[in-house]
């Protein structure tokens, strides 16, 4: 169990890091192309999603490695899956049913490492 968890996370991990990267860093025309949504929710609400994605990342890898409060680890991933299920929420909502098949991974990838997480802690 302990290393499906490290598969799982370190692959979320990898994808929240750039991900989250690209929407604290980039600006909003930079962002356009690939997110056609950030003119709808606005670039402080993509940021905070951004924080939100690397935060998750760390707390993926960070406390499970180091032993200390690995619980975030849980709340972590949970953190994820509710930032999938937003994102969507979203999708839908912009009449976009053909490009949420990544969230969805995403969310199922999140789930089964907050289920996997609790081995861990």
């Amino acid at each position: 169990m302990e290393i499906a968890y490290w598969i799982v996370a370190g692959l979320l991990a990898v994808f929240y890091l750039y991900a989250g990267g690209q929407k604290v860093l980039r600006s909003q025309d930079q962002l356009r192309p690939m997110m056609g949504w950030v003119d709808q929710v606005g670039m402080p609400l993509t940021r905070t999603i951004g924080v939100l994605e690397v935060l998750g990342a760390i707390g993926l890898i960070l406390p499970p490695l180091t032993g200390i409060a690995a619980w975030l680890a849980v709340a972590a991933a949970i953190g994820l899956v509710l930032v999938q299920a937003g994102g969507i929420v979203t999708h839908l909502l912009r009449g976009e049913v053909k490009v949420i098949g990544l969230n969805v991974v995403l969310l199922a990838l999140a789930a089964v490492a907050a289920w996997l997480a609790t081995s861990v802690v």
